[in-house]
């Protein structure tokens, strides 16, 4: 059959709609043609997966293979993209069975040698894929975090030839399982009781962690202030479930999430030469910037007189509604942004 299609996930915000990869062979002069609104990643899937196949002993058509990532409307970023084109390709060509891959989403990056890497987003791919009933496979170093979403089945796979195996029925892939990553109310914060002295100012830290207030540490050059800021989150409450799935996809989007951090509030602290993007998010894929990656935590600003005053402006919405909605001219994505702000400064 020359046609097959693969599912996978696009990632727009913390949204990760459905896409559609629809891979057809044709005579004609061999090439292959990426359609879709790929971005420049996606178009050097390309000489990835041709590399990969080859090299895990697969035979690449020599046909006119054209790629659709459905929906057409819908920009495509990152190697995500890799695993379920080239699946799409060996099925087209009557390497592996098309039938066998209805029932399973796919994302991962390839290596030349058929290696699968981690990607960004895969909890909140997982998490959107929950009410279609398919399994989720993804890179081992993506699947650790995917399988907080206990709704879908995860499988994991550390190369493509281990995913062409499962699908031909020759093996099967592990699934990660959720319960290895619980929540742990023993997470290991700087201490408040380390701090010498400062009588004050602890309880002022106390107060405002226990009513979720903003703060203003005013004091010289080395008098703890920002000793002070680290240990507010040993303050604050323990997350819930749902509020550490949302703070762990947003790390996730940044690829910054650490599966064993899972249920730990975050604690930010940006540089005062940062920028209104930075801080708030954006680009022209947005982003999620220095505040919703403090989501459930804390956000220290230090020597807040530096920075520029457009980009604390700025935190006057996110302050107020808990979320920030940023608007391009071609894309628009909201983001979580529940934060404790604390700001340094010298007198």
């Amino acid at each position: 059959m020359p046609l097959a299609i693969v599912h996978s996930r696009g990632l727009d915000g913390l949204a990760a709609p459905e896409v559609a990869v629809e891979v057809h062979l044709a005579g004609g002069l061999p090439s292959v043609t990426l359609v879709g609104l790929p971005d420049t990643e996606v178009k050097e899937a390309r000489d990835r997966v041709r590399a990969a196949l080859l090299n895990a002993g697969f035979e690449f058509p020599r046909k006119r293979i054209t790629v659709n990532l459905a929906p057409a409307d819908l920009p495509k970023e990152s190697g995500r993209f890799d695993l379920p084109i080239a699946l799409g390709i060996l099925a087209a060509s009557g390497q592996i069975p098309v039938k066998a891959l209805a029932g399973h989403e796919f994302a991962g990056e390839l290596s030349l040698s058929g290696e699968l890497r981690p990607i960004r987003g895969a909890l909140a791919m997982v998490l959107a894929a929950g009410s279609r009933g398919r399994s989720f496979v993804l890179p081992t170093g993506s699947a650790r975090e995917a399988a907080l979403a206990s709704q879908v089945q995860v499988l994991t796979a550390d190369t493509l030839l281990e995913v062409c195996a499962h699908l031909c029925g020759q093996a099967t892939l592990p699934e990660c399982l959720a319960g290895e990553l619980a929540l742990d109310d023993s997470v290991d914060y700087p201490d408040l009781a380390d701090v010498r002295g400062q009588v004050q100012a602890k309880r002022a830290l106390e107060i405002a962690a226990a009513g979720a207030h903003s703060l203003l540490l005013a004091g010289p050059p080395g008098s703890g202030k920002s000793m002070l800021a680290v240990r507010l989150p040993g303050l604050l409450p323990p997350m819930t479930h749902a509020a550490a799935l949302e703070s762990a996809a947003v790390l996730s989007l940044a690829g910054q999430f650490r599966p064993e951090f899972f249920g730990r509030h975050p604690y930010r602290s940006p540089h005062h030469t940062a920028s209104t993007a930075a801080l708030v998010g954006g680009g022209s894929t947005p982003h999620p910037g220095e505040i919703s990656l403090a989501h459930q935590g804390v956000l220290f600003l230090d020597e807040i007189p530096e920075f520029d005053r457009r980009v604390l402006e700025a935190l006057r919405e996110p302050l107020d509604s808990g979320r920030i909605h940023i608007s391009r001219a071609a894309r628009q994505a909201e983001f979580p942004a529940q934060f404790q702000l604390i700001a340094a400064m010298n007198p």
